[in-house]
């Protein structure tokens, strides 16, 4: 991945003096800054005007998280310490984000690694600002300007081995040969190489190129795959066609921008798969779009218009994703199943029509960030768009801050999900958040059962992203209370009637299963808990283990030790889950914390001289 300027970053640092506030206020005007993160003891930071802040306890931890986040980080420190706490993760600098060091009195800065991701650019960025001349040292950066790994967005490359003796060669003034296809794109630039010939070439094409040791191929997002198909269309029927056009006429998939069709065809299994293989969008155009290009289509069919509403799919989708003066190089490839065009840009600007949106329901954990996928955090960067109760936006605000956010009370859970599907059905990229997992009593279920129940054909991708529950969370606190068979049972009854909540508990506790109880009480439900306590009792040990867990994994969070007997529903809230151990369920001293378990039965009796055997 590629970094720009207008990706926010994480800047890190202690920002008590006075310099050094000035040099935030100048990188605050260069780039967006996603989260600001400083020592727990900085008072007054609100006075940078950053939405985002969050205090660090150990900046080594600070600083490895948000690289392995891929998070751009600016951090305002010595060299050194960002050194020693990156070193053992460098492995891969072609997929490294970008890490700038700035002096706190903001003399320097230095792109310290991703420079070929964005990292230079992004230090040139800063420097602007600071009015000062950034610290590059990639040689060919400094020298040429570029860098062949460093090609515009969007584009690829193809026999990466002889990418640095070309570089040495170029900066060595020795001579390099460019062939180049698409020079109105000016890349790489033609002053660089030589007109003579040599072994050593730089091809910028969009064709497939032999592979050798003293080439590299740049391929520029030239090529739009129109593709039309028959409903549910097989996989192999489209990729067959597809790969037989591009063989014959010797085209490189590295090459390919996009994929265009009909509205209609948003949800085919075989174009996705398609997608997902060339790693590129899906573009939409309705019928009418399509029909407007009728004129300007070879190949315009009565049937299609009969069965679509436009003569052309393939074709039509194509020259309407690739834009004006494009050049149709296949209009019509075709089987028994599947259509493709292929289509050439003649430029390389946005690409035209309406993507696919993106839904991700994404579970945030209990509260606390340290107990957030990595995965849960990048989807919420990725998304324009994000909703949910207000509290849960509030939890990750800092990953959401340049979304359009839509807060909603608690029971509103359905206009949230119906508000989620109809955004991402504008092409967004939407986030529907949830604390915990968002498959366990959360909305993933309300989703799938909107989508079936008004019968949708919807036209976006749908990923659910775990999260850890807050049942998971307090066992953690606790010690080890799920460490045999467990289940987990909701007392609300604003969607399961009370009679079957009570047939629940009574099987969990003749079944002698650990029991996390979510939804406990509140002001208006007060007989359920009680309820509880009483059948529980009446099959395990009055003095079996019960926990009270509150605000799992936020700031006053508490934790409430007793025995089944001694248990006091009246301590409970609906920000509560309660506990309840099993027949084996033991509590055990370490130091000055006591700890709950539940043995597994690893441990085998200790042999001693009464009990062995001769």
């Amino acid at each position: 991945m590629t970094y720009s300027t207008l990706n926010p970053v994480a800047l890190i640092g202690a920002f008590r003096q006075q310099c050094t506030i000035d040099t935030v206020a100048a990188i605050s005007q260069a780039v967006p800054i996603q989260t600001l993160y400083h020592p727990k003891d900085d008072a007054d930071i609100e006075r940078f005007g950053v939405n985002s802040t969050q205090p660090f306890q150990n900046l080594r931890v600070c600083l490895r998280e948000n690289f392995q986040a891929q998070t751009p980080i600016v951090a305002l420190c010595a060299t050194g310490i960002v050194i020693r706490a990156l070193a053992d993760l460098l492995h891969d600098k072609y997929n490294e984000s970008p890490v700038l060091v700035i002096a706190e009195d903001g003399s320097c800065v230095i792109p310290l690694l991703g420079g070929h991701r964005g990292g230079n650019h992004l230090a040139q960025h800063i420097a602007q600002h600071l009015q000062i001349t950034p610290a590059i040292t990639t040689a060919s950066e400094r020298s040429l300007g570029f860098g062949l790994d460093m090609p515009p967005r969007g584009w690829k490359i193809s026999h990466h081995s002889a990418i640095n003796s070309i570089m040495a060669r170029l900066l060595a003034k020795q001579p390099v040969r460019l062939v180049q296809e698409f020079p109105e794109e000016n890349f790489p630039p033609t002053d660089a190489f030589c007109a003579e010939a040599s072994a050593y070439t730089v091809r910028v094409s969009d064709h497939d190129t032999p592979n050798d040791t003293y080439s590299v191929t740049l391929h520029p997002p030239s090529l739009v795959v129109g593709v039309g198909c028959e409903r549910h269309c097989p996989v192999e029927s489209v990729d067959d066609v597809f790969s037989h056009a591009m063989s014959q006429h010797q085209l490189s998939t590295l090459s390919i921008a996009a994929i265009a069709t009909v509205t209609l065809k948003a949800d085919e299994p075989a174009l996705h798969a398609l997608a997902e293989k060339l790693d590129v969008p899906i573009k939409l155009f309705t019928p009418a779009e399509l029909e407007k290009l009728t004129p300007k289509v070879q190949y315009p069919s009565e049937i299609v218009y009969q069965e679509v509403g436009c003569h052309s799919v393939a074709e039509a989708a194509a020259l309407a994703c690739a834009g004006t003066n494009a050049e149709c190089l296949v209009a019509k490839a075709k089987n028994s199943r599947a259509t493709i065009s292929l289509v050439r840009r003649s430029s390389f600007d946005a690409l035209a029509g309406q993507e696919l949106g993106e839904l991700h329901i994404i579970g945030t954990g209990p509260g606390d960030q340290g107990n957030q996928t990595l995965a849960a955090r990048e989807a919420l960067k990725r998304c324009s768009v994000a909703i949910g109760y207000g509290l849960y936006l509030d939890l990750v605000q800092d990953l959401i801050i340049n979304a359009q956010q839509h807060r909603s009370a608690l029971g509103d859970e359905q206009q949230r999900v119906e508000q989620a599907i109809a955004e991402t059905q504008k092409g967004y990229n939407v986030a529907l958040i949830c604390s915990g997992d968002p498959g366990i009593y959360a909305l993933a279920t309300l989703v799938f059962e909107v989508i079936e129940l008004q019968k949708m054909r919807p036209q976006f991708r749908l990923t659910v992203y775990p999260g850890i529950t807050a049942m998971q969370a307090a066992a953690a606190k606790l010690g080890a209370p799920l460490g045999h068979d467990f289940l987990a049972i909701s007392l609300s009854d604003l969607l399961t009637p009370p009679d079957t909540i009570r047939s629940r508990l009574h099987a969990a506790a003749t079944g002698d299963f650990v029991t996390s109880i979510y939804n406990p009480q509140s002001r208006t439900r007060r007989t359920l808990l009680p309820e509880a306590k009483q059948i529980f009792l009446a099959h395990r040990p009055a003095d079996t283990p019960v926990a009270i867990c509150r605000n799992i994994g936020r700031v006053d969070e508490t934790f409430i030790k007793t025995t089944l007997a001694e248990f006091d529903p009246v301590q409970v809230d609906m920000f509560s889950l309660v506990i309840i151990g099993s027949s084996m369920t033991r509590t055990t001293r370490n130091l000055s914390q006591t700890h709950i378990y539940t043995p597994r039965g690893y441990v085998k009796p200790i042999r001693t001289r009464s009990n062995a055997k001769d």
